[in-house]
């Protein structure tokens, strides 16, 4: 069996199992996963940085620099959703859609 079918199988199942555990998790429990994930992206970032420095040629470093944009979008936009939802728990009047003055 060549390396490339060994790769694609482990993605397949990895991608199997994740759908499966993320669909098992209580709603209770996904803004501290979404800020653990968060985090993790956070180190994404830092290996794409590391991964692009070290490229030796211009195709790796350019697919290095959109590693990191994507990691960085994946960041702050769950960073964002992270503080959206949040915000729907606090009590009384100061979350949710209310209008700066």
């Amino acid at each position: 069996m060549s390396l490339e079918l060994i790769l694609v199988l482990v993605f397949a199942v990895t991608t199997l199992i994740g759908y499966k555990l993320i669909k098992n998790v209580p709603s209770l429990l996904h803004t501290p996963l979404m800020s653990g994930m968060n985090a993790l992206s956070g180190i994404t970032i830092l290996a794409t940085m590391t991964a692009t420095v070290a490229a030796l040629t211009t195709g790796s470093k350019i697919f290095g620099c959109i590693g990191i944009i994507c990691a960085t979008i994946n960041v702050v936009a769950g960073f964002g959703l992270t503080n959206r939802m949040l915000k729907m728990f606090k009590t009384g009047g100061s979350g949710g859609d209310e209008k700066a003055e």
